[in-house]
């Protein structure tokens, strides 16, 4: 266990900055850190009148907002468990997960609230409205209310109980009703130990401003978007809307965030969009073979960049999802501050990381340092599945002691499922995913996201998914409805082309990774709510 402590990061955050901007709607007001915690300590008291104890679980779902990371705040400092829902759960993946986290209560957005028989669920007390606290569904007919402080505490009389490292702080399920469901149990120690690693090597200070998008249900924006800005005193924005790339880029112009995280996709949609067709004119490319007109350029358009993401952050922290190769390869070259990092759910989430200025192009940074890392290959400096232990691990999956079991081995490494190689300075590459990985007839290994980026960089490609099918290896294509309808190409003609794009990635591949099927697709592929295709539908 680490020394330092979750709800003491909070508490003192709290105190420092009292009056200061803490959580705040887009395009609405805001609580200050002294109105939050207040409104925690209310949270409290509504949960010491309906008995809840230490270790009970409490559900909130719902967009992003002020109210969600006042109950995420509420809960764990109380010393209850966390159980954030993702709002694109189906009703039935509701009645399943809450059931099955055994939650006493819950906070649920109105338009949740419209599409659920609350008869369906087994044991919660009450449901609360989170956009105002008001009580929407009450099993118990006690009818407690949130009432708001009568006499507000000031900085000097505000206290929180410091709950132990080693209590279970939240439970996060990684997917809907498909199966016996995965419910991550993360303990206080390990979402105090991300924000601890975050606080030491991410660039942030008090009163610094973040744009919070990314899903709060997902440990990657609780821990980064929220958890952490937050134990620095900075104002954290909740975009609340659909975050499409081009809403977001708003955002970022009107906020002008000092640290942004990212999925790749904002990154690569600007690349595709903005930059790509302005670098492949003719006269660009020519100019481009001038270093001292290719500096100018490459300078011109980092400037351009910056200013799309606000112009004021210090860096862009990218996580989530492996980068495409020629995205990442010419945003080092014009020296753009982005990194890459690496993580997931079960380590709440953060595995390796390093700054824009030191890192190591391609890769996902270094092991952090609470943790302890094993290639499982057969030889040193082979690829192989990475295995973890360390303070950020879980504790397990929630009442689901198979896939626990399946999880770790019988040294207690975490098996993450992922493929990857460490170099001699200790830097971490993925690979790909260990399901995902195509093993040809000759035995070679084929990571899929290699051949998919090859492809995500011509115009006519929306989306792409490389798998392996009766011996060949198939691309899966969904192609730019916007784009054909624009260039008023016709089916025969869009076939023609997305050929001409297989024979030009074939070009570029041995022999072994090369594209054997085209199957072009009418309909997007099914994406989880980080935007990510679920692979495994089409494998």
């Amino acid at each position: 266990m680490i020394s330092e402590n979750l709800t003491a990061y909070f508490e003192t955050a709290i105190k420092n900055n009292w009056d200061k901007l803490s959580l705040q709607d887009y395009d609405n007001g805001g609580l200050t850190f002294g109105e939050l915690a207040n409104q925690i300590l209310c949270l409290h008291n509504l949960y010491r009148e309906h008995g809840i104890v230490k270790g009970d679980k409490i559900v909130v779902i719902g967009k992003n907002s002020a109210y969600w990371g006042s109950v995420y705040l509420a809960t764990v400092t109380y010393g209850a468990v966390i159980v954030p829902l993702l709002q694109d759960f189906t009703a039935k993946d509701i009645y399943k997960l809450v059931n099955h986290s055994d939650a006493q209560l819950m906070f649920a957005s109105e338009y949740i609230c419209e599409k659920l028989n609350f008869n369906e669920f087994e044991n919660l007390r009450t449901v609360y409205y989170l956009d105002d606290f008001a009580v929407a569904y009450d099993y118990t007919a006690d009818f407690i209310a949130y009432n708001k402080a009568s006499n507000p505490v000031t900085p000097d009389k505000f206290k929180l109980d410091h709950v132990p490292n080693s209590e279970l702080a939240a439970i996060l399920y990684t997917s809907g009703t498909s199966g016996q469901p995965k419910g991550v149990m993360l303990n206080h120690n390990s979402l105090a130990a991300n924000v601890r690693y975050a606080r030491a090597n991410m660039p942030l200070q008090s009163g610094d401003r973040i744009v919070s998008f990314l899903p709060l249900a997902h440990c990657y924006g609780a821990a980064f978007e929220f958890l952490f800005p937050f134990s620095k005193g900075c104002t954290i924005i909740f975009l609340g809307k659909l975050p499409s790339p081009q809403v977001i880029l708003k955002a970022f112009g009107e906020i002008k965030p000092r640290l942004i995280l990212s999925v790749p996709l904002v990154i690569e949609k600007v690349y595709k969009n903005k930059i790509k067709p302005t670098l492949d004119k003719p006269i660009i490319k020519f100019i481009l073979k001038i270093p001292i007109l290719k500096r100018l350029i490459y300078m011109k358009v980092l400037a351009s960049l910056k200013v799309a993401f606000g112009g004021d952050f210090k860096e862009i922290v990218v996580g989530g999802a492996k980068m495409n190769r020629e995205v990442e390869t010419f945003l080092r070259a014009i020296g753009f501050n982005f990194s890459v990092g690496y993580g997931m759910t079960e380590c709440g989430p953060l595995i390796s990381y390093d700054g824009w200025k030191t890192t190591k192009i391609y890769s996902a940074g270094k092991l952090i340092d609470c943790m302890e890392i094993k290639i499982d290959s057969k030889e040193p400096g082979k690829v192989g599945e990475i295995l973890l232990k360390g303070e950020n691990v879980m504790l397990g999956y929630y009442k689901n002691q198979e896939e626990t079991e399946k999880a770790f081995d019988k040294d207690g490494w975490l098996h993450t499922g992922d493929l990857g190689v460490i170099d001699e300075d200790n830097y971490l590459f993925i690979k790909g995913r260990s399901k995902s990985m195509i093993l040809t007839g000759s035995g070679q290994n084929v990571y899929p996201e290699e051949v998919e980026s090859k492809f995500n960089n011509f115009p006519l490609i929306s989306e792409v998914v490389v798998i392996g099918r009766n011996n060949l290896i198939t691309a899966l294509i969904y192609p730019d409805k916007e784009k054909i309808k624009s260039l008023d190409l016709k089916p025969e003609q869009v076939e023609k082309v997305i050929l001409n794009y297989q024979k030009r990635v074939n070009e570029e591949l041995p022999t072994y990774m090369q594209v054997n099927k085209i199957v072009i697709r009418e309909e997007e592929f099914e994406k989880t709510p980080k935007k990510n295709i679920k692979r495994y539908l089409y494998e």
